[in-house]
């Protein structure tokens, strides 16, 4: 089996649809649902003819990849990636999944209505694959309302929105599946298992109940294959509230730190304690200065409660103590030699140099690509010869692209050497400088492509064709 994030290249996969003996959620609920869910395509440069990214390498593992030393003479490519959002805020911000955004140096966000938007990346945090995307808009936009996940069943009706494989706006509907999953993406996993059918390009997108409440952000799948096979995994709306909420607030997720490395009690490590169950998580290291080791825990020391609950295993304990406030004093309940005792812990806050370290806040790893004035064009007048060669006898426009970068706009769209260009937008074009002065007044006008009229070299239908090329700076 394979853990793939769901960010996907822009792609069109046909696949059945999932069986499900539910009926399906009431159309005029998803309607008013729909102008809440976003879609959105990163833009990001990598090696040329790199072999695809491994998506589980996407979807937040524990400890940062080593990135390796970057080649500045490599030649590279720039690949779209699809991926979904929902809007959480009218004045125009949405949440994503971090490996949607992560090292993209362009995001585009498309509305329901159709519009597009240039977004910014607020802040994110790796580990709980969560982003912040802002747009700016001259209207507010209705907002998506959260649910109660803590209150979600194994068996209650779900469905999923988002741009599965970069076709649009689509619905899905299940049954929630599982609950507290742990799929290896972070130390805190507590995820929401769904059969609701879930792809790539579903990244980001919202996880609704019947009462059409965000519970979940749907985040990752296990799949023998590169498509949905009915486990579908959301990140719960209670974890993503309490990330959102501290990335607005502080820049980062800013959680409370006592000093110590907790695993869970196995039953071969409870037999030789001499309890009669497994149960608690055990004391492997305490920071003798930090919070726990001022407060007296020790190493061997099995927590049993959190302020007087029972958290469910190790994970669940974490996130107890990373979602408490910064200075409150929280009660440990302690086995120590079969003696059980509290203990009265002051959180202090997590170093924020080394959780960064392990969080990897996003940077922009990548500049935007500058686009020169020709686009990247090599242009040049057609020779007569070629004219001919070319059944151009009968036109009196023309320009030669004599040469472009592989990495470029025009070459991923299609362009190649030896091509023409009879005009640019509605424009006769007979020199470069005819080209370039097209160019120009298109990016005056803030257009964000240009629109090229091509007669191919080669051909595989008669006659020319219309080709969109991005404008540049002014663009986006």
């Amino acid at each position: 089996m394979t853990l793939l994030g769901l960010a996907a290249p822009v792609c069109v996969i046909r696949q059945p649809a999932a069986a499900a003996d539910i009926g399906p959620p009431k159309g005029d609920l998803i309607q008013s649902l729909l102008p809440t869910v976003v879609n959105i395509t990163t833009s990001k440069v990598e090696p040329l003819n790199s072999p695809p990214t491994d998506p589980a390498q996407a979807a937040a593992p524990q400890t940062p990849p080593k990135a390796a030393p970057a080649n500045p003479n490599a030649p590279t490519t720039v690949k779209d990636y699809v991926g979904s959002g929902f809007v959480i805020d009218p004045s125009g911000v949405i949440v994503t999944n971090y490996h949607v955004v992560e090292d993209s140096f362009k995001t585009v966000v498309t509305l329901s209505d159709g519009t597009r938007h240039l977004g910014r990346t607020l802040s994110a945090s790796r580990l709980a694959d969560i982003a912040l995307v802002k747009i700016d808009v001259d209207h507010p936009l209705q907002a998506a309302h959260w649910g109660d996940s803590d209150m979600v069943q194994v068996g209650d009706q779900v469905f999923a929105a988002g741009n599965p494989f970069g076709i649009g706006l689509s619905v899905s509907a299940g049954i929630v599946s599982g609950l507290n999953r742990d799929i290896q993406n972070s130390p805190y996993d507590d995820l929401i298992q769904t059969d609701a059918t879930i792809n790539h390009g579903n990244s980001g997108g919202p996880l609704f109940n019947m009462k059409g409440q965000v519970v979940g952000v749907n985040s990752a799948i296990i799949s023998p294959t590169t498509g949905s096979a009915g486990l579908g995994f959301a990140i719960p709306a209670r974890s993503a509230e309490f990330v959102i909420k501290r990335l607005m607030t502080y820049g980062w997720v800013r959680p409370a730190w006592i000093g110590l490395k907790l695993q869970d009690v196995t039953p071969e490590i409870a037999q030789s304690l001499g309890m009669e169950q497994a149960r608690g998580s055990i004391v492997s290291w305490v920071s003798p200065d930090g919070p726990s080791g001022k407060a007296g825990l020790r190493v061997g020391d099995v927590i049993m409660t959190f302020d007087g609950r029972t958290p469910s295993d190790e994970r669940a304990l974490l996130r107890d103590i990373a979602e408490s406030d910064v200075g409150k004093t929280i009660t440990l309940g302690v086995e120590r030699n079969g003696r059980p005792q509290e203990l009265h812990v002051v959180t202090g806050e997590w170093p924020r140099n080394q959780w960064e370290a392990l969080d990897a806040p996003v940077k922009t790893r990548q500049p935007m690509i500058h686009i020169p004035p020709d686009l990247g064009l090599t242009l040049a007048p057609l020779p007569a010869d070629e004219r001919a060669r070319l059944g151009l006898s009968t036109y009196k426009e023309g320009v030669l692209i004599a040469a472009l970068p592989p990495n470029s706009d025009p070459a991923r769209r299609g362009l190649k050497t030896g091509d023409v260009v009879l005009r640019v937008q509605d424009k006769p074009v007979f020199t470069k400088a005819d080209v370039l002065s097209a160019i120009a007044a298109e990016r005056a006008a803030k257009r964000r492509y240009v629109l090229f009229l091509i007669w191919p070299k080669v051909r595989k239908v008669p006659g020319p064709k219309w080709f969109a090329l991005e404008a540049g700076p002014d663009g986006f």
